[in-house]
């Protein structure tokens, strides 16, 4: 249910703040994170106008996040990139349903604002410290 986008700037934010006192240049994020350049330039660029990252100029410059992880939500990265939207009338504009969602969109509706309560409980830092044998990035090249 997540796009790709969002998917992508998660993957972006938990690169730097797994490395918060070091910049990335877009290259190098790209190459951690497995994301095309040109798309991972777009997705930061969000993500700036967000404050969630900042960019720093000059010879050891690159993109950090703006905020500590324990201050950044997921839903946060999501929402700056492609918020997730709750089914507020009928998909398909039957008139005679209107904002009275039929059994099938209710459900789907209450899938998406419990996604979003998980998203919006879960930091970057809980992310990074959840003890599990698979670690985010894990593969990803040496710094």
């Amino acid at each position: 249910m997540l796009s790709q986008t969002a998917e992508y700037a998660l993957r972006a934010v938990v690169a730097l703040a797994a490395k918060p006192d070091t910049p990335f240049t877009t290259k190098r994020l790209a190459e951690e994170t497995q994301v095309p350049s040109p798309y991972l330039s777009k997705v930061l660029q969000a993500l700036a106008r967000a404050d969630l990252v900042k960019s720093q100029r000059g010879l050891h410059g690159g993109f950090v996040l703006a905020r500590a992880a324990g201050e950044v939500t997921l839903l946060d990265v999501i929402n700056a990139v492609d918020p997730i939207r709750a089914i507020e009338s009928c998909p398909l504009n039957l008139k005679q349903h209107g904002a009275n969602l039929c059994p099938l969109h209710s459900r789907i509706n209450a899938t998406i604002l419990m996604m979003r309560d998980v998203f919006k409980s879960s930091t970057i830092e809980e992310i990074l410290q959840e003890d599990s044998t698979s670690k985010p990035l894990c593969e990803s090249g040496p710094s």
